[in-house]
């Protein structure tokens, strides 16, 4: 049954379908277009006749005279099977086979090793069970080849069969696969094949060997369950020489994992994803679907399935079952729209507008269609559910989006030097450790950056020189014990540098990185002899090449890349990367960013790309403050690199040619950051002001300026409050503060002005009775000014008022 949104997986990614029965984790085979399926033979295959009724002691003297070898060995082998044979005779059945598949350790229940039949504990029934498989007596099954190591089965079976066909197959692994550990894995996975399916290697096909990766996969879940090994898809290795050698058909594709994906879905098939009740409103999706997909790619078009199909007309259903048309009654709409407000997981929505502007157009092209075909879609023109006011502010909304990506880029790029001077001494350090540990024999012990090693060989590792394969170096920290494999510790670390270093000089897209390849290096020799080397980037988003001119640093890292690939001797490895957008697969080219991958070499994804930058972020953190809780995506790069080169003088249509973007802008979008613009024109108006000036105006302040410059604010201080003249100037008023407009009356001293008041009152009272007109107009004048004065005192002190909401007239 699947699993539960809950439970535990391996880390395999969901896009490879539900959980089947006896997996612990997504399979790869839902969904495919290749049906797995089990070879069969005309007749079992049998190089020594048919044994399955043959007595143990003609079986055990076949097992000691087919194989040769030293006596002692042949004998203990002999034995081994007839030991074997006689605990099979305790359990029913006709044929060998028969008691095979009843017997515990045929139903893989039990290691044969365990069992007490054996006559000297020195003996393994192991290599007697090796031995009755290679013979064809009996035919195991995967679960009993994972529960079982024998050593050297792929020859002893080879040996046996004596097949002119797998014979042949042997010689083809040499030429087409590099290395030791991958030409033992191939012949080791095509003879468990053979065995565990009873047939020979003409019967195999393509679903057989899908089938065969299958129930690998559900063996190790059995007999290992948790073991991420058993994830690894067995086989690779043999679909790639069988297909190099024409052993599959054609129109096989060259990779195990491109025939594992089910490529561009129909619309049908899309639509039918969701269930729809309403067959007519399904019909109509399909319909307008497919005129659409007319003029988009896949990837696109995949997304407007899931907004109209799933988060429109799925969740109306729910709103309202027995909908029947596009006229949506604003009450529904208006649920509608509460439900899209979050997920199906209860997470807030970001994206709520693009589904609005999706059914918007879709009403629309209902509309304009109609009046061009009415006979084919007049019948469901409705009118448009959105109301205008819910566009209102989009505008605004997409601002604060770009908003967001502008501070994003604020915070991150003061923090790039940093990831970058980390990959590349991480990088150093591990090119040169591992320049140390390969000079250095078994056993030799060494000091690098204050730590002491010693270079060690695993039994795996004397294996691989015995046969003359290079050997991996592997390293024993003396100071913490731990081993260290600095082969791919080097390996991870020069392709997490590169990443990097691609990223941010060449800005290019993450798709656009993984799809560089070898012929996209060019060079153009300009009018003067200077010859300027180019990067080509393959059609992405925008559909449109273009050329970038390769900074020297940018050509440094261009040239490792390819150097790394050319070390063995060989040209870059031509293979086929699968889109995950548009589901489908290019033909054979020489991809830059690509490794090996087990038997086979595999390209790097997005998804690959990011988490090897996540985990740069990470180490840093723990030593870096301004990396906790954060990280760098490939789109970070991109921004980063054109708001630097248009902040440094790039005119901003260069950088929009060099983005590949089609329209200025959204170029401007990317620069518009740090308002470098602004900050610069700003910046030589005070040098021009600078200089028109004296220059004494910008000496350094003497101790009697400061002096005065302090005393003066000082001196403002009055009795009634403070005086705001500007520092400099002296008082105009002859300190007749009330008059004066710079006088700020301290609320404290409103009853120092009620007496000023009543003394300036009694005083025009004398004058009126002594004839002063003269000292009247002027006492009046005064009155006036501290009347001012004592209203702006007042409102100082008081809070604001509430004022409460507006209500409407009655009538």
């Amino acid at each position: 049954m699947p699993k539960t949104a809950g439970s535990p997986t391996t880390g395999v990614s969901r896009r490879h379908g539900p959980i089947p029965e006896g997996l612990d984790y997504p399979s790869r085979f839902i969904g495919g277009s290749m049906a797995p399926q089990p070879a069969t033979a005309a007749a079992p295959p049998r190089p020594f006749g048919d044994l399955s009724t043959t007595s143990a002691l003609s079986i055990a003297k076949l097992v000691v005279e087919t194989w040769e070898g030293g006596m002692s060995t042949r004998q203990q082998r002999g034995m081994a099977a007839r030991a074997l044979l006689d605990y099979l005779t305790g359990h029913p059945g006709l044929t060998w086979q028969e008691r095979w598949d009843a017997s515990p350790v045929g139903q893989g229940l039990e290691h044969v090793n365990d069992l007490e039949c054996r006559r000297s504990p020195s003996i393994k029934l192991s290599t007697g069970l090796r031995a009755l498989i290679c013979l064809r007596i009996i035919k195991p099954s995967l679960v009993v080849f994972r529960r079982h190591h024998m050593s050297s089965f792929a020859t002893m079976f080879i040996d046996a069969q004596d097949d002119p066909l797998l014979d042949d197959f042997v010689e083809q692994v040499k030429v087409h696969q590099h290395s030791y550990a991958h030409r033992t894995e191939a012949l080791y996975d095509l003879c468990v094949l053979l065995a565990s399916q009873g047939v020979t290697l003409s019967d195999v096909t393509a679903p057989a060997l899908l089938h065969f990766a299958q129930e690998n996969r559900r063996a190790w879940a059995l007999v290992n369950p948790g073991n991420k090994a058993g994830n690894r898809l067995r086989g690779q290795g043999v679909w790639h020489v069988l297909h190099a050698v024409g052993h599959l058909p054609p129109t096989v594709p060259p990779t195990m994992r491109a025939a594992l994906m089910r490529g561009q879905k129909s619309v049908e098939e899309l639509v039918d994803h969701y269930p729809i009740r309403n067959q007519a409103v399904r019909g109509l999706l399909i319909e307008y679907f497919t005129r659409r997909r007319a003029d988009t790619d896949y990837g696109t078009l995949k997304n407007l399935v899931l907004h109209l199909a799933h988060h429109f007309w799925e969740k109306i259903e729910r709103i309202s079952p027995d909908q029947a048309d596009l006229r949506i009654s604003p009450e529904t709409y208006a649920a509608w729209r509460k439900m899209i407000a979050v997920k199906d997981n209860g997470a807030p929505r970001a994206g709520a507008d693009g589904l609005v502007i999706s059914v918007r157009s879709f009403y629309y092209d209902l509309h304009t269609w109609a009046a061009q075909e009415p006979e084919r879609w007049a019948t469901w023109v409705a009118p448009c559910p959105v109301p205008p006011s819910d566009l209102h502010g989009l505008g605004a909304r997409r601002r604060r989006i770009n908003e967001r990506s502008a501070d994003r880029t604020r915070q991150r790029q003061p923090l790039l030097p940093v990831l970058v001077a980390h990959v590349e001494s991480r990088y150093d350090l591990s090119r040169q450790l591992l320049q140390l540990a390969e000079e250095k024999g078994e056993g030799e012990t060494f000091t690098f950056s204050g730590t002491s090693y010693t270079r060690v060989l695993s039994k795996s590792d004397r294996k691989l020189s015995r046969h003359g394969s290079p050997v991996p170096a592997r390293l024993r920290n003396n100071d913490s014990g731990e081993m260290v494999h600095i082969a791919a510790e080097e390996e991870a670390a020069f392709w997490d540098w590169a990443a990097v270093e691609t990223l941010r000089h060449s800005g290019v897209r993450i798709e656009e990185m993984c799809e560089l390849t070898h012929l996209s290096i060019r060079q153009y020799l300009r009018p003067n002899g200077e010859v300027i080397a180019l990067l080509v980037i393959a059609p992405s988003k925008t559909d449109r090449e273009r050329v970038i001119p390769m900074s020297a640093e940018l050509f440094h890292v261009i040239a490792s890349i390819i150097r790394r690939h050319a070390r063995t001797g060989r040209p870059i490895p031509r293979v086929t990367r699968y889109d995950p957008h548009d589901k489908l697969w290019s033909p054979p080219m020489p991809f830059l960013f690509q490794r090996q991958n087990g038997t086979v070499p595999a390209i790097f994804n997005p998804g690959t790309i990011q988490k090897m930058l996540e985990r740069r972020c990470l180490a840093i953190a723990e030593v870096h403050p301004g990396f906790k809780g954060l990280k760098f995506t490939p789109h970070d790069f991109r921004r980063i690199f054109i708001t630097e080169l248009v902040n440094s003088g790039l005119p901003i249509h260069i950088g929009a040619a060099l983005l590949g973007h089609l329209n200025v802008q959204t170029t401007r979008g990317y620069v518009a950051v740090f308002d470098e613009d602004v900050i610069r024109h700003y910046r030589e108006h005070l040098a021009h002001r600078r200089q028109i000036r004296p220059e004494g105006e910008y000496r350094d302040a003497a101790s009697d300026e400061w002096t005065e410059f302090e005393e003066h604010f000082d001196r403002r201080k009055v009795e009634l409050g403070s005086c705001r003249r500007p520092y400099g100037t002296p008082c105009q008023h002859e300190h007749a503060c009330i008059r004066c407009p710079m006088l700020q009356v301290n609320p404290k001293m409103l009853t120092r002005l009620a007496e000023l008041e009543k003394d300036l009152l009694l005083r025009r009272q004398r004058a009126e009775d002594e004839g002063w007109l003269g000292e009247i107009d002027g006492i009046d004048m005064t009155l006036t000014f501290l009347r001012a004065k004592q209203a702006d005192a007042a409102r100082l002190p008081k809070l604001p008022v509430d004022l409460g909401l507006p209500r409407p007239r009655t009538p």
